[in-house]
């Protein structure tokens, strides 16, 4: 079934259970339910701001969310002529663009930074943000969670939360085609016990909630994707496609012989709702974009055959399909080992080995693939986490301990990946200090990644959302980085 994240159980305000509302595929209440969603979809007003560089370019956004803090000295920012324990294992490397170097850690990413731009200079001080929860929260809504201690929190999802950007994106720019609007996969945002804090509508209402795709088996399997399963966008067997129709088209005939009825509910345009949800499921659109076995088998190799890497594959193919949002969430749990990027010790092997392997493959895979067949264009790539790490290897920074082959969470400069949709091609956005530790030009707030993203989608990031009290709030209080944009 499809399901659309909340408490079960809890009835909604016309008295229908959430169980009963959220059960979609090949029920009566096929239609109503899916429609329910579309039609909450257009409730919000559209407000452009007309202009500046970008704006509105990006018909459609891939959020790459890297949870768990990756490392820019020993990916993508590595320094010369500074302290042993400042310096990176790993060795600098050429790039496509001349002077700015990588380490050996991204050899394929270097070979297509001509084609992004690279932000290194992400920082916002850390006060109360200092563990993944909180800066997770902060970095995919672009506020502060509330009951935040100095160290941070670990306060699990509330109907309060404001929204994930996709989620207010969505509503704002719903899809043009029966699509599902924003998919999240292939695992929760988590830290420790606390799942899916930042990645709901919160008080937007569950209807702009992400449709979630998370296959089953643990984080250290590598081939759960080629066992998606997507019952809730297929009809029971017992009821074709052509027996809905006839359903539909009986309820039009019982609206042309409700006149009033229909005037009450004219504002609401519930046929075309009713069209979208009907088609969504019908057309068998969705299904085939999940169908990553209609891909060559070469390409998905390119991509790397794990998680990671086919997630991001799907990512293209929703996006060809007319998915308007797909966040894909790094496969391991932010505060864990293995291929987690929270490096506290054993960092040389777990980068070099398992984390490292899988972002260069996919990460370069995924905007050659997009290039090729134009939709980078159209499409806006952004690859970044909550925060990096620490300039010097075992010394702590947020109380946690640390290895001599380890660093600790550093929010106060790391870098972002972002192409595609008016972004400038072949740009290094920023400049860190000469051991990584500050921005020395440009800095870039997490919210005003949030704004870009928003002003590369048609939506000023100034417009006003109602809050769970109704109080109105700015998408982001943030202003777009147009440097970057053209």
């Amino acid at each position: 079934m499809l399901v659309i994240p909340g408490q079960a159980g809890r009835a909604t305000c016309d008295g229908m259970t959430r169980r009963e509302l959220l059960r979609i595929g090949g029920s009566a209440l096929l239609g109503v339910s899916l429609a329910d969603i579309f039609s909450l979809q257009a409730q919000a007003k559209k407000r452009e701001n007309g202009g500046g560089p970008g704006f509105g370019k990006a018909k459609s956004v891939i959020l790459l969310y890297l949870q768990g803090g990756p490392s820019h000295l020993d990916l993508w920012d590595p320094k010369d002529n500074v302290p042993d324990n400042v310096r990176s294992p790993f060795k600098a490397i050429g790039t496509k663009i001349p002077g700015i170097k990588f380490t050996e850690l991204m050899p394929k990413f270097a070979q297509v930074i001509d084609k992004v731009t690279l932000i290194r200079s992400m920082s916002y001080t850390p006060v109360g943000l200092f563990n993944h929860t909180a800066a997770i929260y902060q970095m995919l809504t672009g506020y502060t969670a509330d009951k935040v201690s100095p160290s941070g929190q670990l306060e699990p999802p509330s109907p309060k939360d404001f929204p994930n950007l996709g989620s207010n994106i969505i509503r704002l720019k719903p899809p043009a085609v029966p699509m599902l609007p924003f998919v999240m996969l292939p695992r929760p945002l988590q830290e420790s016990n606390v799942v899916g804090k930042g990645g709901t509508a919160g008080f937007l209402g569950r209807a702009y909630d992400p449709y979630l795709l998370y296959p089953p088996g643990s984080d250290m399997d590598m081939d759960k994707m080629d066992r998606i399963k997507t019952d809730d966008l297929q009809l029971r067997g017992e009821i074709s496609s052509k027996r809905l129709e006839r359903r539909a088209r009986l309820r039009d005939l019982i609206n042309e012989g409700m006149p009033a009825i229909e005037e009450a509910t004219a504002k609401y345009s519930l046929d075309e709702y009713y069209g979208k949800a009907l088609g969504l499921v019908i057309s068998g659109r969705a299904r085939k974009a999940f169908t990553l076995s209609e891909e060559p088998r070469k390409l998905r190799e390119r991509y790397g055959m794990n998680t990671w890497g086919q997630s991001c594959l799907l990512a293209r193919r929703l996006i060809e399909a007319g998915t308007r949002f797909v966040e894909v969430n790094w496969p391991k749990v932010a505060n864990s080992d293995n291929h987690s990027w929270d490096v506290h010790s054993g960092l040389t092997k777990r980068m070099k080995d398992q984390a490292a392997p899988m972002l260069d493959a996919a990460l370069a895979t995924l905007i050659e693939d997009l290039d090729q067949r134009g939709l980078l264009a159209e499409t806006l790539v952004v690859a970044v986490g909550e925060f990096g790490r620490s300039p010097q290897r075992g010394v702590s920074t947020s109380g946690n301990e640390n290895s001599d082959d380890g660093r600790d969470h550093w929010p106060y400069c790391y870098t972002g990946v972002i192409a595609g949709a008016g972004v400038k091609r072949g740009l290094v956005y920023g400049k860190s200090d000469k051991t990584g530790s500050a921005p020395v030009e440009n800095p870039v707030h997490p919210r005003e990644l949030l704004a870009t993203i928003y002003h590369s989608v048609g939506i000023d990031p100034s417009t006003m959302v109602l809050n769970h009290l109704n109080q109105p709030r700015e998408l982001v209080q943030g202003d777009p980085v147009t440097g970057i944009l053209s």
